[in-house]
Parts: C-alpha cells; sequence; structure tokens
C-alpha cells in the first residue's frame, strides 16, 4: 500500500525481524511483519524496562536498535534517544515548550516522530518542525510553521506525523499560505506547498493507485490525494462533520483502488474507489454513520476486511470488523471503551485505554481473545510500537517495554 517496492514485501510465515520507525509501523498501516507471536506465560508478556517519562500523546518510534520518543517535561520539549533493548538514555534533544491546551488536556507532543536515513523528523504541538541527527541528538533544521505559514493550532495542536517520501518530508500544517507542506528533508527549505485547508489530527500515507505513487491526506476538509513529488492535486473528497467542535483523526486506508476515510461526529465513515482509467474520478461505494466511526484511532486491513474502534471515545466505543467492499459489519465486541488495534502477522492485538492488551485472529467471523493481559495503568491513547519482538507501549507518566515475540 506504499511505496512501489513494498508491494513486493509479502508475508510468508517465516518472518524476519522489524522495526517500527514511524506512526503506525514500516508501512504506515499498522502491521507487523516480524516473526510469528509465540503464546505468552500465563502471567502475559515479560517486562523488559520501564521509564519515567513526560506529557503527551506521541508513541515511540524504533529503529536500528534505539528508541525515540517526543514528549514534554514541565516547560520542555525533549526528543530523546534510548537504547531499545534496556531503555538506557542515550541523548536528549531539549527546547522551550510553548504550547498550552486550550481544553485543559495534555500539553505534550501528540505527533510520532519519524526516524529515516539516519535523521529524526518531529512535529510540535505548537507548530515547530525539526530534522535531528539519530546518533547524536544534534540539530540539523527547524522551520516554525505557524509564523511561516500562518498556520493556527486548531483545537489540540498539531499531530500530523511527518512522511517522507523520497527527498520530500510531508506535513499536513493547515495554514491560510499552504495547507500540506513538502519540505527538502536536507534541509528544510520549503519544496512545494498544496491547498489551503484546516489541518485535521490524521497523519498521511503513501499509496500506489493506478500505478501512480500518491500522498493520501485526510484534512479537517476531507480526503485530498497529492503528488508527493509536485504538490499536485489529484483529487479530493469533502468529509467534515457538520459541527464546528469536530476533528477528523483517523489514518486513511488505501488496499488497490479502494479508500477508507472515517470521522465520528453524525458523520461516519465512507469507501471510495478511483476510476481504473482515469486515476482521478471518484465513485462511492458506500458511506454510513452505523458501520465504523472511528473518533481518534485508525484502524487496519487485513484481506478485504477493516478492524477499528466505532463510536466516540467518552461514550464507550465498540470493537469492530468491517468489510470494506460493503461497510457490513461482521461482528462487534462491546465493552474495551476505546483504544487501537496493530495487525501483527495474521493476528490482532487490541490495546485499550485502560492499559489492557488482548489477542485474536484477524478473522471476520468471529472476535475470539487467546490472551488478555493488564499492561500498564490508564490512560493509553499514544499508538505503541513494535519491532524486533518487543513492544513498546507509553501513557503519560510511563513507557514500558515489553517482549510479546522473537
Amino acid at each position: 500500500m506504499q511505496h512501489a517496492f513494498l508491494l513486493s514485501f509479502l508475508f510468508t510465515g517465516i518472518l524476519c525481524a522489524e522495526d517500527w520507525p514511524q506512526f503506525l509501523g514500516p508501512r504506515r498501516d499498522g502491521s507487523y511483519q516480524g516473526k510469528a507471536l509465540p503464546k505468552w506465560p500465563a502471567d502475559g508478556p515479560k517486562l523488559i524496562w520501564k521509564n519515567n517519562i513526560g506529557a503527551g500523546f506521541a508513541g515511540p518510534a524504533v529503529a536500528n536498535g534505539k528508541l525515540y520518543l517526543f514528549h514534554r517535561q514541565k516547560e520542555k520539549e525533549i526528543l530523546e534517544c534510548v537504547d531499545a533493548g534496556n531503555g538506557t538514555v542515550i541523548w536528549k534533544s531539549i527546547t522551550d515548550a510553548a504550547y498550552v491546551d486550550q481544553f485543559g488536556f495534555d500539553n505534550g507532543p501528540r505527533a510520532v516522530p519519524t526516524v529515516h536515513n539516519g535523521n529524526v523528523y518531529t512535529l510540535g504541538a505548537n507548530g515547530i518542525a525539526k530534522s535531528t541527527d539519530a546518533r547524536t541528538g544534534l540539530l540539523n533544521w527547524t522551520i516554525d510553521c505557524r509564523k511561516t505559514f500562518g498556520a493556527g493550532k486548531g483545537f489540540f495542536g498539531f499531530a500530523c506525523a511527518p512522511l517522507v517520501s523520497g527527498r520530500n518530508i510531508l506535513i499536513n500544517i493547515g495554514g491560510p499560505q499552504a495547507g500540506i507542506i513538502a519540505l527538502d528533508a536536507a534541509s528544510g527549505k520549503l519544496r512545494w506547498k498544496s491547498t489551503q485547508t484546516e489541518a485535521s489530527y490524521a497523519s498521511p500515507i503513501l499509496a500506489t493507485i493506478n500505478q501512480k505513487p500518491q500522498a493520501l491526506f485526510f484534512t479537517r476538509a476531507g480526503l485530498a490525494s497529492i503528488n508527493p513529488a509536485n504538490g499536485a492535486v489529484n483529487f479530493t473528497h469533502p468529509w467534515q462533520p457538520a459541527i464546528r467542535a469536530s476533528v477528523n483523526a483517523c489514518t486513511p486506508v488505501a488496499a488497490g483502488n479502494l479508500i477508507f476515510i472515517s470521522t465520528s461526529y453524525s458523520k461516519g465513515a465512507t469507501v471510495l474507489t478511483v476510476d481504473i482509467a482515469d486515476g482521478k474520478k471518484l465513485k462511492t461505494l458506500w458511506s454510513s454513520d452505523a458501520s465504523l466511526s472511528c473518533h481518534y484511532s485508525s484502524v487496519v486491513h487485513h484481506e478485504g476486511f477493516l478492524y477499528g474502534f466505532h463510536g466516540r471515545q467518552e461514550r464507550g466505543c465498540e470493537l469492530r470488523c468491517v468489510e470494506m467492499k460493503t461497510g457490513k459489519v461482521q461482528w462487534g465486541f462491546p465493552g474495551l471503551r476505546a483504544g487501537s488495534v496493530m495487525l501483527a502477522g495474521t493476528e490482532l492485538l487490541v490495546f485499550t485505554e485502560r492499559g489492557e492488551l488482548l489477542r485474536s485472529a484477524a478473522t471476520p467471523k468471529f472476535f475470539r481473545v487467546t490472551d488478555r493481559v493488564q499492561l500498564m495503568g490508564a490512560t493509553v491513547r499514544a499508538y505503541p510500537a513494535l519491532a524486533n519482538g518487543k513492544l513498546y507501549v507509553r501513557n503519560g507518566r510511563q513507557l514500558a517495554c515489553f517482549q510479546i515475540g522473537e
């Protein structure tokens, strides 16, 4: 679903170790293709290490034996590099943090770091984009997106995890002077800018549709397909709740020429098909607020079916499986409140806000829990990382590493 070369990387049953260098993993689809996970001990996966951390909703990224966490302690925003195996701090890059959440929620970073070619790319809650040397922690470049492009902080600050495409770093910033930007990975200079729509809380993905690479953004206004090389708009599709006090936060899903987007607030989800011949015309396969309306978490796709949380977080969500082509609900599993879902091989790993981890086969026939364990205390909203058999999970106070595979 990402770059063309990734499409040839197929699940074979005998899998190698795999890093988790960005939001939603190496393919930005919430999937892990490392070795199959063995059955865990009766008391759950072994805790390897645990560190005290600061505030934020940004999950960790793991690459080349190092873990990178973006968090906040008091009035300082911290990008921290630790040994992924034992949690030992290697370096910290510390800057002043000015962001204040207007609703009194967490003031820490929202966007997961992106690690690529020896650098770490971050976007702070107040719109500061940076490139930092992954080995030394030295700053390569920084740009203030609010000052440079007039971007507003929205309801809850900036939350787009930077996306690498070739030499470009793509970010949805939502400014009147630029809605979506591409920065040069080496220098931070503006490569192109596109659209003028407000930012959302969803991060973009790369997809190849009709043999054309595309960057799919779910902005506040709806879906936008952008040519990642030059910023040209391939197509857009409006998808925004009628209520002003709403957000779009679910990462798009692309499968072949199908695209899934979803929000909550009485708007719901839709699946669009891109015309094979034209590559720009869209057709709605289905749209519904009753199938898989995602409030803040994203979904995973497996063999034609979508798995994720349906409903508003504060009202209690239901974990669901939905057929992508039809929107038909295959099963629902209530009672988990809210959380996030990962696909590990052919299994679902479900993380709840309460700090529970559940495991089940990824099948449209049923949701049958084979393992269930309390990993840490609430509230867990950051997306975990699964790298080389180790699971990294954080809440607002601690980051923990568990051995769940090989």
